[in-house]
């Protein structure tokens, strides 16, 4: 049964507004996924703050147009599903490759956009190995620390050093008058 032109357009300006701050897309296609596996997969994507849509290939790039993520939705062919957000594109990646790793007969990577830029779904794969944002901030944290600790423990090591001298000289008696 078609789909009525009001109920495409009401889609398509749902995607629209949900794809407006989107910086990251994940493109991919699926085979008989059953409804709690689809459920899982939307709560899993949830959770790291994106959102997940099936969608119809050529009310896709309408939806898209003017984003970030319009070159990825352009020339779709098949099923397809995008998982997208504004926030981290690590974190999605993922959990979305987590998934798909677990669910690999129902579930293929197509392709990526992060930022404008189109990923293949090996480039997606290596995504999804590279450390998060958070991590990345507590690494560099550390590197930034790590010469004024360093610093801070050489001056301490001259008074603790000079005060182990005297302990043992006041043990051995050196001292005494």
């Amino acid at each position: 049964m078609a789909i009525s032109k009001a109920k495409k357009n009401v889609k398509v300006k749902l995607l629209t507004e949900e794809l407006a701050g989107s910086t990251t897309a994940i493109i991919g296609t699926f085979s008989k996924l059953t409804v709690s596996k689809d459920y899982a997969l939307r709560k899993a994507i949830r959770e790291t703050g994106g959102k997940y849509r099936v969608i119809k290939n050529k009310l896709a790039p309408i939806a898209g147009k003017g984003t970030q993520v319009e070159a990825a939705l352009k020339g779709l062919k098949g099923v397809n599903s995008v998982a997208f957000t504004s926030g981290d594109p690590v974190a999605l990646a993922k959990v979305f490759a987590k998934w798909v790793g677990e669910n690999a007969a129902e579930f293929q990577f197509k392709l990526g956009i992060v930022d404008g830029k189109l990923l293949t779904a090996a480039d997606v794969k290596a995504l999804a190995t590279m450390p998060g944002k958070e991590e990345l901030f507590s690494k560099l944290l550390f590197l930034m620390q790590a010469p004024a600790q360093r610093l801070a423990t050489v001056i301490n090591a001259t008074g603790r050093d000079l005060a182990v001298v005297i302990n043992q000289g006041v043990e051995k008696e050196k001292f005494a008058a």
